[in-house]
């Protein structure tokens, strides 16, 4: 009753906040690393901007052009895929039966490793992805396995659900806030936010919501730019509850875009990144800390698959004390390791998910012993007593009838005999 109370109070403040209030800031990079259009989505190399403009929550117009850059259909295989040993996880779990929640720019679920996904629109401008942004986020959670593609993604059989809040990398917090909720209410046991933001209260009560609701929320820490100045905290990875994830390059070292101020969880591959790509192609130049979360929102992914009896908060902290240890500011428990998020026994773990003790047996389960008959007892005693006389005198007779007999039954005489 509460969490649908809570839902319909997130939903009327989404809708009522102002615009000028509510936006949503956060800077995107384009393909060569300088700085883009503002936007929410946090997009690292996320090539040109779309001409889309976006009103509040719940409204918007038709798309005017819709130009999410030029991919490639010529990949080779990722160095984050090496770097996170996912072939040895995947002969553990491939994150089946586990709903992972995109809040992004859409999903083009033409792409073939990306059409079991479920496409929500908040944004009235229908559900393709005019960024490429979270087509990319997607492919990175769960690309299907394709023959002769060397990419694919951490949890390769989850569900995707994608949420488009953005259209042209604008928005509002009131919307990507109902995003949020919205993924909680389709059933997402993982939801990544590759967004930056403010802080809000309708963003605060919404990652609450879900987070009470059980799901893990993924966040980017965001990324910095020279002309930024002194960069703060980005939101929801700056919430408590939320795992933080920062960027990191081949070397394991968190990339010097990556925003050290925002508290970071784990560190995930974010630079040169492999992934999909809208107009059913790819891209290998992806840079950012949009691209780091989801590695780690698949990881969870598998982990929530291999061990469902985990609650969110066990969920997150397996993954922290997994991890391959940090060092410096802004990267928090280091980089994040899928193979021992997966498979490791802790056992502060088995500690806190050891069975309950029995319940104590009832009084009256096991019957207190008759008192003692002490006549019984008197009785006995003396019977087994004769019994024991009467065995020693059959024992002598035994030895005294024969010796009587061999002397004529004649008492013995002590004097000498010649």
């Amino acid at each position: 009753m509460i969490g649908r109370m809570l839902v319909t109070v997130l939903v009327l403040a989404a809708i009522a906040a102002p615009p000028a209030v509510a936006k949503v800031e956060a800077r995107a990079e384009t393909g060569s690393g300088t700085s883009g259009t503002v936007s929410t989505v946090n997009a690292g190399s996320a090539g040109s901007a779309s001409t889309v403009k976006a009103g509040a929550a719940g409204t918007g117009t038709a798309p005017v052009r819709c130009n999410p850059g030029r991919g490639t259909t010529s990949i080779g295989e990722s160095w984050a895929q090496r770097r996170l040993s996912l072939p040895e996880v995947w002969e553990l779990t491939k994150g089946a039966g586990v709903t992972v929640a995109v809040v992004d720019s859409g999903v083009d679920t033409t792409h073939p490793q990306l059409r079991r996904t479920r496409s929500i629109d908040l944004t009235a401008t229908g559900a393709r992805d005019c960024l490429g942004h979270g087509t990319a986020v997607a492919g990175i959670i769960a690309a299907a396995e394709m023959k002769g593609v060397p990419f694919t993604g951490v949890a390769p059989q989850a569900r995707l659900i994608s949420i488009k809040q953005t259209s042209d990398g604008t928005g509002d917090v009131g919307r990507l806030a109902l995003a949020i909720v919205r993924a909680v209410e389709l059933g997402a046991d993982v939801i990544n936010v590759s967004v930056e933001a403010r802080d809000h209260a309708d963003l605060r009560d919404a990652v609450t919501y879900a987070l009470a609701m059980d799901a893990v929320v993924v966040a980017a820490a965001g990324n910095v730019q020279k002309e930024d100045g002194t960069p703060g905290p980005a939101y929801p990875a700056a919430y408590e509850g939320v795992l933080s994830v920062g960027a990191a390059g081949p070397d394991g070292a968190r990339a010097d875009s990556s925003n050290a101020v925002t508290p970071v969880s784990v560190l995930a591959p974010g630079r040169n990144v492999t992934s999909t790509w809208a107009g059913r192609a790819y891209r290998e130049n992806l840079e950012g800390t949009s691209f780091a979360a989801p590695y780690v929102a698949g990881v969870v992914a598998l982990v929530r698959a291999r061990h469902p009896g985990l609650d969110n908060v066990r969920v997150r902290r397996r993954v922290e004390l997994t991890a391959n240890g940090g060092s410096g500011a802004g990267t928090g428990a280091g980089m994040v390791n899928p193979l021992l998020a997966v498979s490791a026994i802790l056992p502060s773990e088995q500690v806190a998910l050891a069975p309950r003790q029995a319940a104590p047996l009832p009084g009256n389960a096991v019957r207190p012993a008759p008192p003692e008959d002490s006549r019984a007892i008197s009785i006995s005693l003396w019977v087994a007593l004769g019994s024991l006389v009467v065995g020693v005198l059959v024992t002598v007779a035994g030895v005294a009838v024969p010796m009587g007999r061999r002397r004529g039954w004649r008492p013995g005489s002590t004097e000498n005999q010649t």
